[in-house]
């Protein structure tokens, strides 16, 4: 959640600060703070709201402030409601801490430094960590820092400033991300690789409870003990425009329209001989295939659904049975797991803390793991056993977009891959699919064609209160994930129904002038949707249905209609979502709110659901 910088250099720190921050502000947007060395002592400046009424407050109150030593951080509030006092960083006379994650046993720790004198100003966890970090500094930072970590529960990245140590700035994590990168003559630590990139594209990944100072030097590493770590430098792939919006309204839209490039670097590599193949891309043996019984989908929110996708297409083509699980709720139900078990993990960005559990938890219980991850080197792709990397790019956007794509194309190879090896197809099919899914690929070029028409066709939706998405088979896991991009950044309140349930209490939801977004893609399905369709028209239900070119419907069971491009009903999810994602960009435009960056929520979850 919470974005965090660091920065050692010549530069004016607060101006580079500030900066960096804006690259990870997606990660939240409730307050923002700085503190910088300036002469003797730090300062530290925060402000309740976006990242710009921080800078507001620089200017008017701290002009001054020049020092080239600080760090930083954008919040998405866990503890403490959004306010100039619990927003970070938090300071004492010995040091000065910013913090992404949450400390579990903070009330204890709290009850603890209240007897030993400390006052705490805010309701935070974050005030917490740095009173007892404080109270265990006696001059060596990573002295104080390796002992906090033995008394804190929880899951945290810190950077700290300590008030005897100007220029320099320490960190750590543990079970929350966190990068080191370096400049020429200037260091930095962020949450995020696209803070960076303006600055730097060599940057090295923080290990659990390591601790690394930076300085205008250059980057030292050091283990939970203070002995001295090897720090290997990565290069970043993502160039400074890929993180920018290269000329469109919103991050949003542009990654929408980045998604055929985005689906092609990540399908393309691993096709071989006309069939998928992770050996030389993903170093996963042929073999591997072969030895499982049962699959478990574990992921959270739109990964979830690219899970449930993925389900539908593995037990049909590959005849495995497969369950799919929200990751939040996978440990509580105490899964059924073993040698012959697959869990595969889907999170765009390998931090999502309840995914990170179930991984950690299927590892015990003897089940081998596969993650399919957006970020090298991320915590789930470091700890799981395989990993197949998607080649997204950064996505800035909070909606996922282009990552949801793109993990759907891996599930696509996946589940063909996994029928060869079970020989539930022969190789002559298992090409055919692989062609189809290339065809789906490069016809996603097409289904842009649509925005024009998807925005005339909104301007209904301005005032909307409810709205509904009815889908049968693939189209229902597809109508879900519609119904999350609606509501989650136009704040409209939509649901997603099996269209086979109406009668099963939903339509009584349905009246007049109600609109539903009937997705009809899946030609075997048709009759039965049709019939579905024409019990919410003939309750005045507005439809517009999303359907397959070519196929027949009577026009007068709804008010429009969107044409996908026609594909063999296995592929036509990859079309279909783009549409949904259109639909769901222009209705949060034509209503005004703010598409990047919706309420309430943060790009990636790194903190526990339950906490």
């Amino acid at each position: 959640m919470c974005g965090i910088v660091g920065y050692a250099g010549g530069k004016r720190a607060v101006s580079v600060l500030l900066d960096t921050l804006s690259g990870l502000e997606y990660r939240g947007y409730d307050s923002a703070g700085v503190s910088v060395f300036d002469g003797d002592g730090i300062v530290t400046v925060k402000a309740k709201g976006r990242l710009q009424n921080l800078a507001d407050r620089l200017k008017a109150e701290h002009p001054g402030l020049a020092g080239g030593c600080g760090i930083g951080h954008t919040r998405w509030a866990t503890h403490g409601e959004p306010s100039d006092v619990n927003a970070h960083p938090h300071a004492t006379e010995k040091l000065s801490l910013v913090h992404n994650g949450i400390i579990e046993n903070y009330q204890q720790l709290r009850s603890r430094l209240l007897g030993e004198g400390y006052d705490f100003l805010s309701r935070t966890d974050t005030e917490v960590a740095a009173k007892l970090i404080d109270s265990l500094y006696h001059g060596d930072p990573i002295a104080a820092i390796s002992e906090a970590q033995a008394i804190l529960e929880g899951s945290y990245a810190f950077a700290i400033l300590f008030a005897d140590r100007p220029g320099e700035v320490y960190a750590t994590r543990l079970g929350s991300p966190l990068i080191a990168a370096a400049g020429e003559g200037e260091t930095f630590i962020a949450s995020d690789v696209p803070a960076i990139l303006p600055y730097s594209r060599r940057y090295a990944l923080i290990g659990e409870k390591q601790i690394v100072r930076i300085d205008r030097e250059g980057i030292s590493l050091f283990e939970p003990d203070g002995s001295p770590a090897k720090l290997q430098m990565l290069t970043a792939e993502w160039s400074v425009e890929q993180a920018q919006k290269g000329g469109y309204d919103h991050f949003m839209l542009k990654e929408i329209y980045e998604q055929p490039r985005a689906l092609a670097d990540t399908v393309h590599p691993r096709i071989s001989d006309g069939l998928p193949s992770f050996e030389a891309q993903d170093d996963i043996p042929e073999g591997f295939w072969r030895q499982f019984d049962t699959i478990s989908i574990v992921a959270c929110g739109t990964a979830m659904h690219a899970g449930m996708i993925g389900k539908n297409l593995i037990e049909r083509l590959a005849r495995i049975p497969v369950e799919c699980d929200i990751a939040s709720e996978f440990r509580y139900r105490d899964p059924i797991l073993g040698k012959h078990s697959l869990v595969l993990l889907i999170s765009q960005s390998g931090e999502t803390a309840d995914t990170l559990a179930a991984l950690r938890l299927a590892r015990e219980r003897g089940a081998t793991t596969l993650a399919v991850v957006n970020v090298t080197g991320s915590s789930i792709a470091r700890e799981a056993d395989y990993v197949i990397r998607t080649f997204a790019g950064p996505e800035i956007a909070v909606a996922s977009t282009k990552a949801y794509s793109v993990q759907l194309s891996v599930m696509y190879l996946i589940a063909i891959r996994l029928a060869l090896a079970n020989r539930a197809v022969d190789d002559a099919r298992a090409r055919e699919l692989t062609s189809g899914l290339l065809d789906a690929i490069e016809t996603t070029k097409d289904v842009l064609g649509l925005n024009v028409e998807i925005k005339e066709y909104i301007k209904r939706y301005e005032s909307l209160r409810d709205l509904f998405f009815l889908g049968r088979g693939l189209d229902y896991a597809l109508s879900m994930e519609g119904s999350l991009k609606l509501k989650e950044i136009s704040y409209i309140h939509c649901e997603a129904y099996a269209a086979g349930e109406l009668k099963h209490g939903t339509i009584s939801l349905v009246t007049e002038g109600v609109p539903v977004v009937a997705v009809a893609t899946q030609e075997t399905l048709l009759p039965k949707m049709v019939s579905n369709i024409k019990e919410v028209h003939s309750r005045g239900a507005d439809v517009l249905l999303v359907c397959k070119q070519g196929l027949e419907v009577d026009p007068d069971i709804y008010s429009q209609r969107l044409d996908l491009p026609a594909l063999d009903d296995l592929f036509m999810p990859v079309v279909g979502v783009i549409v949904l994602q259109l639909l769901a960009y222009h209705t949060a435009v034509l209503r005004g709110c703010d598409v990047d960056k919706p309420r309430n929520l943060a790009k990636s979850v790194t903190v526990d659901s339950s906490a």
